[in-house]
């Protein structure tokens, strides 16, 4: 485990102020819960006393902050190799291939992106969930940012709630679909279903989700859409363009099956038949470092199966020419 340790003097404007949050100003690095805990344990005293969170401070008191850094994950490292775009002391951008979990849960305990991480730097056990500050789903690839320090973690954190990242994505869905928009639909979990999630009012459980969404191609039976992401709800656009009436491709949770163009050609429904995961690929991320400022910005190349998807209805499309 890693030892920190910092000394600092309480700011004469923090006269009046809980300990706690004036604390969190301090040392932005570490969230406030873990502070808190600190402050409960002893780890932190004020003109070398313990005091409680709660305590009213009146400036100019000396800070001792000593502390380890506990291990947050109990998964296993694993030799799993990793397509890192981007790597600097406090953060990474992993292209997430198909198929890879990102974090163990039921039925998929290990073979994770989080072992694959554990892996590749201990130091990751000591950040909550090992550095993952945003999933993709296991069927869907392209790029995710892991923080690598505590600072790039709750910096990262807070840029992802005011959507100061930038992610876009690339989906074939189903249907001819004739402009583009925004989805502005609360997403929350499904009445009945535990493995879904469905658009519900506030009221009722749903979180504030936006997808704004615009057609690049139109097919006989078929589109390709880029989704930009306001929010970051779970399978958020799986379930807003299913909403639309347009689910994606070969989503065997959100999807309402196959859709075959008349006289579609065998290679075309082969690829439609044969695509078994939800067409979908988050295709650029862009952001600013969280302790740099420097402007960072990624693209991801489409996966193999989407592209031979893509290129079957652009060669049923030129022998069935859309009339607009």
């Amino acid at each position: 485990m890693t030892t920190v340790r910092h000394e600092a003097s309480v700011p004469v404007s923090a006269a009046g102020r809980r300990f706690d949050q004036s604390l969190a100003e301090m040392f932005p690095e570490y969230s406030r819960s873990r502070l808190t805990a600190w402050i409960k344990e002893g780890k932190v005293l004020l003109d070398g006393a313990k005091v409680a969170p709660r305590h009213l401070l009146r400036g100019g008191e000396r800070v001792e902050l000593e502390a380890e850094l506990e291990t947050e994950v109990d998964a296993q490292p694993e030799d799993i190799a990793l397509n890192i775009r981007y790597e600097d002391d406090d953060l990474m951008v992993i292209d997430k291939p198909v198929g890879l979990v990102v974090h163990p849960g039921a039925g998929n305990s290990a073979g994770t992106l989080l072992n694959a991480l554990l892996h590749h730097s201990a130091a990751q056990a000591e950040l909550p969930r090992g550095g993952i500050v945003h999933r993709l789903d296991k069927d869907t690839a392209g790029l995710m940012i892991v923080a690598k320090s505590i600072a790039a973690h709750t910096a990262l954190v807070a840029m992802l709630a005011r959507h100061d990242v930038h992610r876009q994505y690339e989906a074939v869905v189903l249907g001819t679909m004739v402009a583009g928009g925004t989805v502005d639909q609360p997403i929350g979990r499904h009445q009945h279903d535990r493995l879904k999630q469905g658009v519900r009012d506030v009221e009722d459980g749903g979180k504030e989700a936006i997808t704004h969404y615009r057609v690049r191609e139109r097919f006989r039976a078929h589109s390709v859409v880029q989704c930009n992401l306001e929010t970051g709800r779970t399978h958020q656009i799986r379930v807003h363009m299913a909403h639309l009436g347009h689910p994606l491709v070969g989503d065997q949770l959100y999807g309402n099956g196959l859709r075959l163009p008349r006289g579609a050609s065998q290679e075309l429904i082969d690829a439609l038949r044969g695509f078994r995961r939800q067409a979908l690929h988050a295709e650029k991320l862009a952001f600013e470092h969280p302790l740099t400022g420097e402007h960072l910005e990624f693209e991801s190349p489409r996966p193999a199966d989407q592209e031979a998807l893509i290129a079957a209805l652009r060669a049923d499309t030129a022998l069935h020419p859309i009339e607009d």
